[in-house]
């Protein structure tokens, strides 16, 4: 049989005077942002989307009942309530497949089986990672953004990069859109406006992974210095963003702005600010390595290792474990994005999580008997389902090898805590993680 007969996709594995027996494995993505996930079980026969109400805190009480008040039924106290917010988990469906035909494959110079399998697993686990990445950062971005095009007179509307985090607020802990009802403060420019509406644009141009371009309308008019393109826009419940210079944007960053151990303390102040518990004693923060290896220049990292470079696991291992309040996680999953305007510059962006930042649901009915019979193949391998199929053509030659997970990742807020209940937190409605922009 000639190796022509054969189906072009076989043809470059199919034995042909090489001595390899196996197959090489190509480079793939290093994960980690699915590690910092709280993993719960979505319970069977409750829908396909879950919200979760957490309990806020009761402001101190620092003032001593006055005597004169002492009196009657209530003791001249007044009913006090605690806060409540939700966030809610939706569950998709996720999955892939490839054939293999047995007879075929049998002709091969290695095992197309086992391989199809270890590249399934791997598809599937560098899914996930960027699901989970996608929904750490999405709220992280939110609020922070910069006027697109100038104004030419002073006037309500304003164009802008990003709308997210810019079209709802939290109402008694659920997330309400926009409107002159409920309003949103933000600060454009120099000045502090009250956006009533935010309309995303039909042909999404935004520059932020992930970012919804579009229109934000004041409930008074914006002037032209404030509507400049390249001013920024920061909601008052935005996330913290640290940026080296303290620039006020993502177009403001400069070739200059590199990576310091100064920007991750700061992370680390702010999550300490907001009592954003620990994860193991220490923070996670993830970067790729371009930024790992910004932070080895730094002139104050250097410094705090001088003389002991041959000894310290940092240098060893050329990476850092749980040093100052941090524990280093390369990526190569981490968002690397053009500058907006500078030519060959891109925008690198760690993150510095606590316990909390992101949920992580598993739908508890993929494993079921009635799903997966006990004779089928399937396994549940890390919470996701790997599936091979027996041949069910009319030669039973061809299997299926194929994969799906059916869950949901949601990154949780934190509006109920607030400089009334702890005195040191910020406004933000996401509080667990600190995102750092730099040049790279």
């Amino acid at each position: 049989m000639g190796i022509t007969n054969f189906p072009a996709a076989l043809q470059p594995i199919i034995q042909q005077g090489f001595l390899e027996r196996e197959f090489e494995q190509a480079l793939h993505s290093k994960l980690g942002y699915r590690m910092v996930a709280d993993r719960e079980t979505f319970a069977v026969g409750i829908g396909e989307t879950l919200t979760k109400t957490r309990a806020g805190l009761k402001p101190s009480v620092t003032k001593p009942v006055a005597a004169a008040t002492n009196t009657n039924f209530d003791n001249g106290l007044t009913p006090q309530g605690w806060g409540v917010e939700q966030y809610t988990v939706t569950l998709n469906f996720y999955a892939a497949t490839q054939d293999l035909n047995m007879v075929t494959s049998r002709v091969g110079i290695a095992s197309q089986f086992l391989q199809n399998a270890a590249t399934n697993g791997e598809q599937a686990a560098r899914s996930l990672d960027e699901l989970a990445r996608n929904a750490l950062f999405n709220p992280y971005f939110g609020g922070n953004t910069r006027v697109t095009t100038t104004l030419t007179s002073a006037g309500p509307t304003i164009e802008v990069d990003d709308i997210r985090g810019f079209s709802t607020v939290f109402v008694n802990g659920v997330q309400t859109p926009v409107s002159s009802t409920n309003p949103l403060t933000a600060t454009i420019g120099g000045n502090v406006y009250t956006i009533v509406s935010a309309t995303p644009d039909v042909n999404n141009a935004s520059t932020a992974p992930g970012g919804i371009s579009g229109k934000l309308t004041c409930s008074g008019n914006v002037t032209v210095a404030d509507g400049t393109a390249g001013e920024p826009v920061v909601a008052a419940t935005a996330s913290t963003i640290v940026r080296s210079a303290d620039r006020g944007s993502t177009g403001q960053l400069q070739a200059s702005d590199l990576l310091t151990m100064s920007a991750l303390l700061d992370a680390v102040a702010t999550l300490r600010r907001n009592a954003v518990p620990e994860i193991d004693g220490v923070y996670n923060c993830y970067l790729d390595p371009v930024s790992a290896r910004q932070l080895f220049a730094d002139p104050d990292f250097r410094q705090l290792f001088q003389g002991a470079t041959s000894a310290n696991a940092v240098f060893r291992q050329g990476m850092i474990n749980d040093f100052l309040g941090l524990r280093f996680i390369t990526t190569t999953e981490a968002f690397v994005q053009p500058h907006p305007s500078i030519p060959n510059l891109l925008i690198r962006r760690p993150i510095v999580c606590g316990r909390g930042a992101l949920i992580e649901a598993d739908f508890a009915g993929m494993g079921a008997d009635d799903v997966a019979p006990k004779d089928a193949l399937v396994h549940i391998v890390d919470g996701v389902a790997m599936v091979t199929r027996e041949p069910i053509d009319r030669l039973q030659q061809i299997i299926a090898q194929s994969w799906y997970w059916i869950g949901g990742f949601c990154a949780p807020s934190d509006t109920t805590t607030t400089p009334n209940t702890v005195p040191t937190a910020t406004n933000a409605n996401f509080k667990r993680a600190v995102m750092i922009e730099h040049v790279g």
